[in-house]
């Protein structure tokens, strides 16, 4: 499947920006069964620095704010083409090595919400219990948009009975690293049956399973990312996959506004 994609990021300031730096990880890259046919970014109030690889094999693209900038725009569109693994990624590559996905962070330490979680699941086998993983966290973390922060742990969203996709994955990786499982934080791009518009990107899991290396995860929908699915960036949490991240001087007064188009083409 061919999707073609838009994604327009907009920041206005009260007060200029006097200085600023983003990073951006908004670029994906080919990879088994995801070949990117064009992918272009346009900004507005800033300029583009330079290109590189991340530890985690992340496209980034570091972005200087044009002096005193009350304005920022970066636009990126593409098209994507998607082939059918259902939710198989394969075996790990990559300079970062494989035991550093069982690294827990803040966001992903298991505290006993987490833990009655994953002893509440059966399954025979890794794959198993991450698929009886994916409806249990969508019972016990109700979708809600807007309901959380950022900065949630999987202990926080399971606590507060709500969150959104970032906090769905979250938790599936705060058990999978609990039960001693490699796993990895995923954002990306799904296209979605009944709309075209969408006011952010996606968020799921993946974790090393023996005999098939990394596999998708998706609590928020209860499935393995299929032909649907875009990914993006990979990290150990949000953090090291966050769209946008970046400091600056000045820019107070900030507001946001994210505009996303995905269709098949």
């Amino acid at each position: 499947m061919r999707l073609k994609i838009s994604h327009t990021t907009r920041y206005r300031f009260e007060v200029p920006v006097t200085f600023g730096l983003q990073q951006l990880r908004l670029r994906p890259r080919s990879r088994r069964d995801q070949q990117v046919i064009r992918w272009d970014m346009t900004l507005e109030g800033a300029t583009h620095q330079l290109s590189y690889e991340d530890h985690h094999g992340n496209y980034v693209d570091l972005i200087g704010f044009d002096r005193d900038c009350t304005e920022l725009s970066v636009r990126c569109e593409g098209e994507v083409e998607i082939g059918e693994a259902h939710g198989v990624i394969g075996r790990h590559v990559g300079l970062v090595p494989l035991w550093l996905y069982q690294r827990v962070t803040p966001r992903t330490k298991a505290g006993p919400a987490v833990k009655a979680l994953l002893k509440s699941v059966e399954g025979g086998t890794v794959l198993g219990r991450c698929h009886a993983l994916m409806p249990a966290i969508a019972e016990a973390v109700a979708y809600e948009t807007g309901s959380s922060e950022s900065h949630w742990t999987a202990e926080e969203a399971l606590t507060e009975g709500r969150g959104v996709c970032q906090d769905h994955a979250h938790v599936l990786i705060a058990c999978a690293r609990e039960a001693g499982w490699p796993a990895r934080y995923v954002s990306g791009y799904l296209m979605m049956d009944d709309r075209t518009a969408q006011d952010a990107m996606h968020a799921w899991a993946e974790v090393h399973v023996p005999d098939l290396g990394w596999v998708g995860f998706d609590p928020a929908n209860a499935m393995s990312p299929d032909e649907h699915y875009v990914r993006v960036a990979l990290g150990l949490d949000y953090g090291d996959a966050a769209p946008v991240n970046g400091r600056r001087v000045g820019g107070e007064g900030e507001s946001l506004e994210v505009a996303i188009e995905i269709a098949q083409q």
